[in-house]
């Protein structure tokens, strides 16, 4: 028999369990919702796409893969271990994908680590592999971020709660990061705070926690992170700054295969601050439905036609994250499997 207790814990946990789905729900509707009457006129634009634009598109962000690939690669490289630049881009794909539905950038960070523990036996190597691309990438991005925000503030029109949006994922971000440097200049007092607020979070969760692992992962991070002195992080931040760069050209040629040519600052402008906000993915796993509205509301702010707006972010994301998704399931499958029988011999 299942006691009351059990019986009254119920709702909460289902509660807790759908809560951010249903909260990605409604602002995917809120967002998105207003874009559906454009459909109608976008489907001309659709038709008289050119596909070798497409093309360029897709190969743009397969070196946007490829980019993060070299990333990993160059952090194994700087510590002596080798990492094929295609290995690592089916790595950094296949996490992202697990990230997506397990927990956001932390579950891709551990997926990240588990792998490349696995493949180079070394679990310094792989803290620092699980965390840096991510910390590199946000980097490049808020310097994209900053410099598209600047133009709406000087030359257009950035909302409130544009700005207001911006301002809250810059802080959360700044906020990773002051913890990253505090991990690495202040190891014992982040260890402490880190082993309390695993403990506490565990406790909400129901779920039981080992203290000692967050020391373990910390002090693991710290020793990787040194390893990097001596100008060995700049390949790692070359390949978050291609990274980016491709994916931004992306955008681009997405842009002229809908014959519609846009300068500089207004694509930069329109793309830093939507992907920023999809960085909050504890709350909007890939950022769905908020990238995507955002950026036709800047766009259509920065005088995109919305029609032209609506077929170029949707076309955008399918190319630069659902299929990217699709794909890093089959690469995680084939990583897991790769790495099974590798142990085995």
């Amino acid at each position: 028999m299942i006691s009351k207790d059990r019986i009254r814990s119920f709702p909460k946990l289902r509660l807790w369990r759908y809560l951010p789905i249903l909260i990605i729900l409604g602002l995917a509707v809120h967002l998105l919702v207003p874009q559906i009457t454009t459909l109608e006129h976008s489907w001309s634009v659709v038709k008289g796409m050119t596909w070798w634009s497409l093309i360029l598109a897709l190969i743009a962000q397969i070196l946007s893969y490829l980019s993060n690939g070299f990333l990993l690669h160059s952090i194994l490289k700087s510590n002596n271990q080798e990492l094929p630049v295609s290995r690592g881009a089916l790595i950094f794909v296949g996490s992202q994908s697990i990230g997506l539905v397990a927990g956001g950038w932390v579950a891709s960070a551990a997926a990240t680590f588990n792998w490349i523990r696995k493949s180079s036996r070394n679990s310094n190597i792989a803290a620092l592999a699980g965390t840096l691309p991510s910390l590199m990438n946000n980097t490049a991005l808020i310097l994209v971020g900053l410099i598209g925000t600047a133009y709406l503030l000087v030359v257009r029109d950035l909302s409130r709660l544009q700005l207001i949006e911006f301002i809250i994922v810059l802080v959360f971000l700044g906020i990773l990061t002051a913890i990253v440097v505090a991990a690495i200049q202040f190891p014992t007092a982040t260890t402490r705070v880190a082993e309390w607020f695993s403990t506490r979070w565990a406790k909400i969760r129901k779920k039981a926690v080992e203290p000692k692992d967050s020391a373990i992962q910390i002090k693991d991070f710290v020793l990787a992170w040194k390893s990097l002195r001596g100008g060995k992080w700049l390949q790692p931040m070359l390949g978050a700054v291609f990274t980016i760069g491709f994916d931004i050209l992306t955008l681009y040629f997405v842009f002229i295969a809908a014959g519609h040519r846009v300068s500089l600052e207004v694509l930069l402008a329109g793309y830093g601050l939507p992907l920023l906000l999809g960085k909050l993915a504890f709350l909007f796993p890939g950022g769905v439905g908020v990238v995507e509205g955002s950026m036709v509301a800047l766009y259509d702010s920065l005088q995109v036609p919305n029609a032209i707006s609506v077929v170029v972010i949707l076309g955008y994301r399918f190319i630069s994250f659902w299929l990217p998704t699709i794909l890093g399931f089959l690469a995680a499958g084939y990583l897991s499997r790769s790495l099974a029988q590798s142990q085995k011999k």
